[in-house]
């Protein structure tokens, strides 16, 4: 799908000309081409239109560019876009230049075509295990989506990357062996019970790791302390009353002497 769009170019760039732009209804945006960046003013309507198109931003733009010296003809794709987190307005765009006789590399939508698999009739369940494809192809090739028949599928069968055809001149560069679309078995109510158990309460409970050997029951051995290691100084109230004893024992020697 192709869009025609007329855009300005500019000279000012920054926050300042950005913040007037929007003002005015617009927004700034740039254009990525071979070898030079030209700074664009642009309809944020128009990439709106192109974001809910069938092509997306996969979309060919043939771009007018005006405000120069003359108009000049370029052809581009929708890079990147900034959003509004709260209004969801488009803020800021970025495009890239493309050749027409030069392959790019997008990602595309898988889609799955009309009709019910039959595995899916016989209880099972239909998997999207692979929602877009990333191929490559000449600008003029990009499909809008890539469908796949999942008609014929049984129960546990399903259809990989290789197994999908496509369109001459398109290549896909993702894994050949990925499943992309399938149909899984019906869980069995025995099993979902399974699954949903909760063991009871207390039950694999696990005891955090002790550090040291256990002694006895309640204690642990004490790691032994490293050379030049100060001892850990005894609470206030335990340091009194070790001195409170250590007189007493003083006091009683002395007394056992004088007699």
């Amino acid at each position: 799908m192709q869009f025609d769009m007329d855009v300005k170019t500019r000279e000012n760039v920054g926050k300042g000309v950005a913040r007037t732009l929007r003002r005015e209804g617009k927004i700034p945006g740039i254009l990525y081409g071979q070898g030079e960046c030209i700074a664009l003013t642009m309809d944020p309507e128009s990439i709106q239109r192109i974001l809910h198109s069938e092509s997306g931003s996969n979309a060919l733009l043939n771009l007018n560019l005006t405000g120069g010296a003359k108009a000049v003809k370029r052809t581009a794709m929708l890079r990147d876009y900034q959003v509004d987190p709260l209004t969801g307005a488009i803020l800021h765009a970025d495009l890239f230049e493309v050749a027409m006789d030069k392959t790019v590399r997008v990602r595309v939508p898988v889609g799955i075509t009309a009709g019910t698999p039959v595995g899916v009739t016989e209880g099972g369940v239909l998997q999207h295990n692979l929602r877009e494809l990333h191929i490559e192809c000449l600008p003029t090739q990009i499909p809008a989506a890539i469908l796949v028949d999942a008609y014929a599928l049984k129960i546990n069968q399903g259809i990989h990357v290789k197994e999908i055809p496509v369109a001459a001149g398109v290549r896909i560069l993702d894994d050949p062996d990925m499943m992309v679309v399938s149909v899984a078995a019906p869980i069995s109510e025995a099993k979902l019970e399974e699954l949903l158990a909760v063991a009871p309460a207390g039950e694999g409970v696990v005891e955090p790791e002790v550090i040291g050997k256990k002694l006895e029951e309640g204690t642990e051995e004490v790691p032994a302390a490293k050379a030049g290691a100060k001892t850990p100084a005894a609470p206030p109230g335990e340091a009194k009353e070790e001195k409170k004893d250590e007189k007493k024992e003083t006091k009683e020697v002395k007394g056992e002497k004088k007699k």
